[in-house]
């Protein structure tokens, strides 16, 4: 019998009383921090029948609909009659693994993804965000550290609500041809939109918002607000390999962001020469 997923030893699902913790009473009411869950479909694949189980009944008790799949070619059928908004995707699976199936998704759809892996080494990790993940958890795992990194993909991937959003106008950052649209949570070259993932995006935002500044990587760190846990890891690099394939022309020489070597990064809104 493969180890507990999970970082506990017992679970008691109890119902909503006054004594439950907030994220409890909003799940209930179909919101949690800034999520609608009620509407929220999410997907698990992942062979193992007991995780799918748990994740399954934490994750429905949040309010969210959960479906869940045991291998990819299960997954392909059900996108095929489905939409979900996020896929929990284990790295090790039967037949195609986790990678490969993450490079078949991001080339039909822009669905976030959350990699799971039992083993953990930083190469999977990297290599899982190259082919397109928006994320990436270790096993074993609590439950609770999982809930958050989905409410933070898909903080990114909801635009503004409410009566402050409606009355805002929509706020544009524009570079060179490109405009970022953090209303719509859109980039848009031309009139022609441009997939991005949630981590590509909030990188993006956080360049267009500090232009012509270098910024060090646990710089980038903390303006992604812990988007990125470790500023000795190497995901941030990563995403921006990825960006850079998606609005550089060359992206072996790239105009908008530039690496000013042993200090961090610089975005240069008009693709200017880097000086000094």
């Amino acid at each position: 019998m493969s180890p507990n997923p999970f970082h506990f030893t017992a679970k008691v699902f109890q119902p909503i009383s006054a004594g439950h913790s907030r994220s409890q009473i909003e799940a209930a009411s179909g919101r949690l921090a800034g999520v609608d869950t009620k509407n929220t479909k999410l997907l698990i694949v992942d062979d193992d029948p007991r995780l799918r189980e748990l994740l399954q009944r934490y994750l429905g008790e949040q309010g969210f609909q959960v479906s869940a799949c045991e291998d990819g070619v299960a997954m392909q059928r059900h996108l095929a009659e489905a939409v979900v908004d996020l896929i929990i995707l284990d790295l090790m699976l039967p037949g195609d693994d986790g990678l490969t199936l993450a490079r078949w998704i991001r080339a039909r759809q822009d669905t976030p993804i959350i990699m799971l892996s039992a083993r953990g080494e930083d190469v999977d990790r990297i290599v899982g965000l190259e082919v397109g993940a928006d994320d990436y958890l270790p096993k074993p795992f609590n439950p609770r550290e999982l809930l958050a990194r989905i409410r933070a993909v898909l903080r990114r991937r909801q635009p503004g609500e409410g009566a402050e959003a409606m009355q805002s106008p929509s706020k544009l950052l524009e570079f060179g041809e490109f405009q970022l649209n953090l209303s719509t949570l859109t980039l848009t070259r031309d009139g022609n939109r441009i997939s991005l993932t949630s981590g590509e995006l909030a990188l993006l935002e956080v360049f267009v918002e500090h232009p012509n500044q270098i910024l060090s990587r646990d710089r980038l760190v903390d303006l992604l607000k812990g988007y990125d846990r470790s500023p000795f890891d190497r995901s941030i690099d990563v995403r921006i390999t990825r960006l850079r394939r998606k609005i550089e022309t060359d992206p072996k020489v790239p105009e908008f962001i530039r690496t000013v070597w042993g200090k961090g990064y610089l975005f240069t809104p008009q693709g200017e020469a880097f000086r000094g």
